[in-house]
């Protein structure tokens, strides 16, 4: 197994793997290693370790060098320009009218190539719009269309918990997240609640949906008959994360509503079918498939959306 190290090229961003030849940097180390944009200055997130070939698709680029402060001095004054050419496309933007929304602007370490992220609601006709920057900076201008998942991510921001967003500090990929995950949780459906700022649902619905679901399937069903220890009753809710019920027991001449521990209820089995039930189910005709009608899931799954791709991606790893 070939000896690596971990690179990203931005914070809680894809690691991509390199071979650190006779180099031995360390994690928070800055290196500088070729990709498919060109020499760019990257950040060790995993110190030389072994990985399976598979993991690593050939051919496998070697780290150049150590970054120098004349690097870091020529990565400040590239930053520099970038916000200088970020307000220069603003302004072009609005002159040609299109329907896009600028995020970020990079030039590549060798300023040979201008990178323009923007979001949109649809594809935008943007030819005109190239021509005129490349015209005005003198270098290759490429432009490409990111997903509300990825924006959020380049410009950062605060959450409803009132931390950085999860997608800026650890998340590594966006996973699909969807309306059951909330269900399962029992948050209320409003999408003001359940919506991050980049208007999908929140990621961090996802994190304790395994535990929520592994919880359920050890209660019983809202509606389903129980017996309490103050008598039969209705589960009318569920509390997964407390792992109690709700229900609905006689109380006097009227009801009143109990919650109750999980191991403190018991279920009320259905009762037995007996032969008769049996062999007349055995001799039902089979429904026929094409008259079976089929309603449509109700889960929502959103991930990140990128309807313009671009063939000069950064390195896979």
């Amino acid at each position: 197994m070939p000896m690596v190290i971990g690179v990203r090229f931005i914070q809680a961003g894809k690691i991509f793997y390199f071979s650190p030849g006779t180099l031995s940097p360390v994690v928070g180390d800055a290196v500088m290693v070729e990709t498919a944009r060109g020499v760019e200055i990257g950040q060790v997130a995993q110190s030389a370790h072994q990985v399976d070939e598979i993991l690593i698709r050939s051919p496998l680029r070697s780290v150049l060098r150590m970054v120098t402060p004349a690097d870091l001095e020529q990565q400040a004054l590239r930053e520099d320009r970038e916000r200088e050419a970020l307000a220069i496309c603003h302004e072009k933007v609005k002159e040609h009218g299109l329907d896009m929304k600028l995020v970020r602007v990079e030039y590549t370490l060798d300023q040979s190539k201008l990178m323009v992220y923007f979001t949109s609601s649809g594809r935008v006709d943007f030819r005109k719009l190239v021509k005129e920057l490349a015209s005005i900076f003198r270098t290759r201008i490429e432009l490409k269309q990111i997903g509300v998942r990825d924006e959020a991510r380049m410009i950062g921001g605060l959450g409803p918990c009132g931390r950085s967003l999860c997608c800026t500090q650890h998340l590594k990929d966006f996973q699909p997240v969807s309306i059951r995950m909330a269900k399962d949780q029992s948050l209320s459906l409003n999408p003001t609640k359940i919506s991050g700022v980049c208007g999908r649902l929140m990621c961090c619905l996802a994190y304790e949906h395994e535990q929520y679901q592994k919880a359920r399937k050890q209660m019983p069903k809202i509606g389903k008959e129980v017996i309490t220890p103050d008598g039969k009753g209705i589960v009318i809710d569920l509390n997964p994360l407390m792992e109690t019920i709700r229900a609905r027991v006689a109380h006097g001449d009227g009801t009143e509503v109990r919650d109750y521990p999980i191991q403190d209820i018991q279920r009320v089995q259905p009762p037995v079918p007996t032969n008769a039930s049996k062999t007349s189910r055995s001799k039902k005709e089979p429904v026929d498939a094409a008259l079976t009608a089929v309603m449509p899931d109700d889960e929502e799954f959103i991930g990140t959306v990128v309807d313009i791709k671009d063939s000069n991606e950064i390195i896979d790893d």
